[in-house]
């Protein structure tokens, strides 16, 4: 059944929303470890480390990821879907990383099954790749595209919201470890408005293989966050 133009807005904020029941505010991302060391201390600073990653960063990549997800999705290609999953894992940089993206993943199918949607869904819930991603570890990413496609949203907008949400979470956690006044958090994502509509555009004509970043010092940042005295977030 199709949707609304409305509908369809109204599922994207709802997925894109920071309210959704995923975990993702208990993650940093690296950022953590990044403000201890003082390679953070402003908003500035935090603008343009956010506006490397979303151009540069492993953060396209995984944008690119969801992309493929939402598109296998819409093909009913199952083992399209299942290889592109454990391509992110293989690709996941860090342990805590990859633990993210299994946690939020997993969360997020659980609650994509356990939803009941008054509107037809593209997407059939008993499709058996659905069952078989929630027996394996699943990316968030490869949940999110298949959220988005059964939800009839478009591949431009789902991937606009996909870099949203992930610049809200990461703002949000500046303004808790810099910290940062809620005004100055939000003057932060009206000025990365620009990059986010042109790293959508970039990731949507990004080719299979383009999929790569140049993000060794957000690695070596998570990969040392573990090992924090005192920790506010997971990763």
């Amino acid at each position: 059944m199709s949707v609304t133009s409305t509908v369809r807005l109204l599922r994207l904020l709802q997925l894109a929303s920071s309210t959704l029941p995923v975990g993702a505010y208990s993650y940093s991302e690296g950022l953590e470890l990044l403000v201890e060391t003082g390679s953070i201390k402003s908003a500035e600073v935090l603008q343009d480390w956010m506006a490397q990653e979303l151009q540069h960063g492993a953060f396209c990549m995984e944008a690119g990821i969801m992309l493929r997800g939402h598109q296998a999705t819409v093909d009913r290609a199952g083992e399209q879907l299942l290889y592109w999953n454990r391509w992110w894992s293989a690709a996941r940089e860090t342990e805590e990383l990859r633990l993210q993206s299994w946690q939020m993943g997993r969360s997020l199918l659980r609650l994509f099954l356990d939803l009941e949607d008054p509107l037809n869904n593209a997407v059939d819930k008993t499709w058996p790749v659905l069952q078989e991603l929630f027996g394996q570890d699943c990316n968030f990413a490869i949940v999110f595209g298949v959220m988005a496609a059964a939800w009839q949203i478009d591949p431009t907008d789902a991937v606009l919201g996909y870099l949203q949400s992930w610049a809200t979470n990461l703002i949000s956690a500046g303004i808790k470890l810099i910290p940062l006044g809620q005004t100055a958090g939000q003057q932060l994502l009206l000025n990365l408005q620009p990059v986010l509509e042109s790293s959508t555009q970039s990731i949507l004509q990004l080719p299979d293989e383009a999929l790569e970043s140049c993000g060794w010092g957000l690695s070596l940042a998570s990969m040392a966050h573990e090992t924090l005295y005192s920790r506010l977030f997971r990763s």
